[in-house]
């Protein structure tokens, strides 16, 4: 959560006369249809930014609310002016709502909004010698690859320390100097006493003092990403090694601990695949009825806006339309639990309104069967 900046601190709230003009301009300038709005400081910094299917009515209610009990009261205490645009439905608003606070990064959004995101990432950092990170959101730039939404931090959390221990990766702070064996120049005068318990016992490749070169960790990296993909079973079968092996020199106490960490893996393993499975079925074209006949078609794929469309009044718009659809969901994209970073906040977006809305399900097609009924 980002801190509220010393300017926003020291501001003084908004006087009853401005907070009347503004009121005003709503009740002069708003309609009752859906959009999205901007508060804006006197300087111009873009404050906080929300959206409605009734703008005017929501805009209103801010100037009801209590200060400085309500959340509304001291959202438009911080405005000098309040900006807004028209959208043909609230699903609209809702993706155009998005663009704007990942835009602007309004500091009473991040610093207001409860986060309703109940899912969690793990996080592959950039830099020397990535790192496993379990995150709740995309933020900041350190972060090579983000694997997920899962749920249960602290189960996928527990499991991401299995990983760390069969493959060596690190667990240290990010600013954690890095001294990899293939690069001497850094070790003059370098200690070669870790300090970490886990290189001490075996359970990291301990690349902060030369316990192995740049490319064993990457190549450790590699089998990582493997796994978080889908692609390797490389650490459930040393730990699968690791259990028969304890049980036949009759270590159950070992073993034990050997079965709980496979489990840990192998219910991570489970969530990948829920994971791919529900992110397909987030493809399909769907149509949205807007305000006054504004009817738009929205091609989703993979829980992604790829492409918007207004509803083809012609047959060469329905051509154009079908060529479109063709060229977005033919091509070739690898199932894979990754995901950028800039798609994260849009994918639990789109899972988000289908779970509220599952009625407007009924309103999407699969691109093939789009096409036929095009045709």
């Amino acid at each position: 959560m980002r801190a509220l900046s010393k300017v926003g601190l020291v501001r003084p709230p908004t006087p009853a006369a401005q907070l009347a003009c503004m009121r005003d301009a709503v009740k002069a300038g708003a309609k009752d249809r859906p959009g999205v709005y901007r508060m804006l400081a006197a300087d111009g910094e873009i404050v906080y930014v929300g959206k409605s299917k009734k703008l005017r009515t929501r805009l209103l209610s801010y100037f009801r609310c209590e200060f400085p009990v309500d959340k509304g009261a001291r959202i438009v205490r911080e405005a000098d002016r309040i900006e807004w645009d028209y959208h043909p439905s609230e699903f609209a608003a809702l993706l155009e709502e998005l663009r704007l606070i990942k835009r602007y990064r309004p500091r009473l959004n991040v610093a207001m909004k409860r986060d309703a995101r109940h899912f969690a990432f793990i996080k592959l950092t950039r830099g020397i010698a990535p790192k496993l990170l379990v995150v709740r959101g995309s933020g900041g730039d350190d972060a090579q690859i983000y694997y997920g939404p899962f749920h249960g931090a602290q189960r996928v959390g527990e499991a991401v320390r299995e990983l760390n221990d069969a493959l060596g990766l690190r667990d240290c702070r990010l600013d954690q100097p890095m001294h990899y064996a293939d690069q001497p120049e850094l070790f003059k005068g370098f200690p070669r006493t870790p300090g970490c318990i886990r290189y001490e016992i075996r359970r990291c490749l301990g690349p902060c003092v030369g316990g192995c070169t740049a490319a064993q960790y990457d190549t450790r990296v590699q089998l990582v990403r493997g796994f978080l993909d889908g692609a390797d079973d490389g650490p459930l079968r040393a730990l699968r090694e690791e259990l028969v092996a304890a049980s036949e020199r009759l270590e159950f106490e070992r073993a034990g601990s050997l079965r709980d960490k496979l489990q840990r893996l192998e219910g991570l393993r489970e969530q990948f695949i829920r994971f791919r499975f529900a992110i397909e079925t987030l493809s399909f074209v769907y149509t949205v009825p807007g305000f006054d006949g504004d009817d738009r078609i929205y091609l989703i794929r993979r829980g992604r806006v790829r492409s918007e469309h207004v509803i083809p009044r012609s047959a060469s718009d329905r051509l154009r339309l079908i060529d479109m659809v063709t060229d977005v969901f033919a091509s070739v994209e690898r199932e894979s639990a990754q995901l950028p970073a800039h798609e994260i906040d849009e994918l639990l977006l789109l899972s988000s309104w289908f779970r509220r809305f599952p009625a407007e399900l009924a309103r999407s097609r699969a691109a093939s069967a789009y096409v036929a009924e095009c045709a």
